[in-house]
């Protein structure tokens, strides 16, 4: 009986383990409002961040540029991930911004989509390219 309680501990670790670092963002929807570093398809996909020093030092850096952001703000956070809300001036519009830390692979895995509508005038994908131009200049990303 014991053995079976352990087995059965050992196995409700491991699954927790891999759920975690196989984190995913949402797809995103066949609009192109939104970009993604795990889309499949080459019209949403953006390039991961990748970085280049300690990981908790790029994740930091990302938190603060996403906030320095005007009309942006970070609704929920946790260790390894992250989800902003950023709003137009003027129509008020709100953009979901994720963000996966994958600190074995060293990479930070984002996604920018609008709420609504069906384009975007590539607003993600400039928000996403800001946000890496921003991450290298402080040196934590290439």
């Amino acid at each position: 009986m014991k053995f079976k309680f352990i087995i059965y501990i050992i196995v409700m670790i491991l699954s927790t383990a891999t759920q975690a670092s196989e984190k995913k963002l949402a797809a995103c929807p066949n609009s192109p409002n939104c970009v993604s570093s795990q889309a499949a398809d080459a019209d949403h996909f953006i390039a991961p961040f990748k970085v280049i020093g300690n990981v908790e030092e790029a994740w930091a850096a990302l938190k603060n540029a996403l906030i320095s952001q005007s009309l942006t703000v970070i609704t929920s956070e946790t260790s390894n991930t992250l989800h902003a809300e950023a709003t137009s001036l003027v129509f008020r519009f709100v953009d979901d911004i994720d963000a996966i830390l994958d600190a074995d692979a060293k990479l930070i895995h984002i996604r920018s989509a609008s709420r609504i509508g069906y384009g975007d005038f590539g607003v993600n994908r400039k928000r996403v390219e800001t946000l890496r131009l921003q991450l290298q200049q402080q040196h934590v990303i290439e």
